[in-house]
């Protein structure tokens, strides 16, 4: 395998797009000698092609061929900054450096701070269904005080319906 090896590139399916001020096509590979060809090398050959800025031309979708030496995919040289930021989903435009990343706590981290706040809700609604209201006007050290009120009348809850102690002993 010879990583400076030839690489040979062919257009298909080739439009122009007006209303997106866009050129698009399929691409075709052949690198018989390399395991594969890099995006970036990929769109200044492209680039050069079609006598475009590098920054406005777009390779995604490169799947490698069983067995190697060819690799299709997808190819879009913009007009224009403007047209290439205001089409390309956002992810694209961060992979070509056009848009900033968004950091972002881990998937463990926000997972975890969901069931948190699940556990807050349930104590919340716990102390509702126990006769203890939440105090409609929290001092700023304790956001979410709760009171007992003495107009509320306890509850309790079965199958997911609410009924009244009261209710329940005209029953028996």
């Amino acid at each position: 395998m010879d990583p400076a090896g030839p690489v040979t590139l062919r257009t298909s399916k080739f439009i122009s797009n007006r209303l997106l001020n866009r050129k698009q096509f399929v691409l075709t590979v052949l690198h018989p000698t390399r395991p594969n060809v890099s995006r970036t090398e990929l769109a200044e050959k492209l680039a050069a092609l079609y006598k475009a800025d590098k920054e406005r031309v777009v390779v995604f979708g490169l799947k490698t061929k069983f067995g190697g030496g060819s690799s299709q995919g997808f190819g879009l040289v913009y007009d224009d900054e403007e047209s290439q930021k205001k089409f390309e989903p956002r992810y694209r435009l961060v992979r070509n450096g056009l848009a900033p990343k968004v950091e972002k706590a881990s998937r463990k981290l926000r997972k975890e701070r969901k069931n948190r706040g699940k556990k807050m809700f349930s104590s919340w609604l716990n102390a509702i269904t126990i006769g203890i209201a939440i105090n409609p006007s929290p001092s700023p050290t304790h956001p979410c005080l709760l009171v007992p009120s003495s107009s509320f009348r306890p509850f309790r809850v079965l199958r997911g319906k609410a009924k009244s102690k009261a209710g329940d002993a005209k029953k028996k």
